[in-house]
């Protein structure tokens, strides 16, 4: 993906107004379509849009502007800024609506029974849970052991089929192989 300018579209107005590039070099500059560029120049779009200048802002030099000028088809490079970039924060934990958030043992119970092969790590992404909680639930020590009824995660909602089929392909391919398919239950069974 190409790095465009802060505030793109006041930086295009700026470009039209105080510069002679043409506006396939803004709009590549910008991010933006030559169309919209044109847009812009014409008053049909970005009206009331304050220019925004990215030789004052350190995104572009006043000599990359002259050569651009001086040659229709060499394009406009952003200025590399000497300003450290903030860490990218991580998404978090995955939001479980409160209601599912009891169906979750009947999840990890099911996946521990049809795909032992799967790590505890693996269960704790797909179905946002904790490893505490696979343990209880797998030592039957449990709050709810009583009520726990293995259900398909896929069908709760709690994980797509995507996300499933990609983690027992990892832990297939982690135990050297795939591991047979869970046979259905019969509802009586179940």
């Amino acid at each position: 993906m190409m790095k465009t300018p802060l505030m793109p579209k006041a930086t295009a107005v700026w470009l039209i107004e105080k510069t002679s590039l043409s506006f396939e070099q803004i709009a590549d500059f910008v991010g933006m379509h030559p169309l919209e560029v044109q847009a812009i120049a014409d008053g049909e779009v970005a009206q009331g849009i304050v220019g925004y200048d990215p030789i004052a802002n350190d995104q572009l030099k006043r000599e990359e502007i002259i050569r651009c000028e001086a040659n229709p088809a060499a394009r406009l490079v952003l200025t590399e800024s000497s300003t450290p970039l903030p860490k990218q924060r991580s998404k978090g934990a995955r939001y479980i609506p409160v209601a599912k958030r009891t169906e979750r043992p009947d999840a990890i119970a099911w996946l521990l029974r049809n795909y032992p092969q799967l790590s505890d790590p693996q269960i704790v992404k797909l179905l946002a849970t904790t490893k505490e909680t696979i343990a209880k639930v797998r030592d039957k020590t449990h709050p709810n052991t009583a009520n726990i009824k293995p259900r398909d995660p896929v069908t709760l909602g709690l994980c797509t089929q995507t996300a499933l089929n990609e983690a027992v392909g990892t832990a297939n391919d982690r135990h050297g192989g795939p591991v047979p398919p869970p046979q259905p239950l019969d509802d009586a069974a179940a």
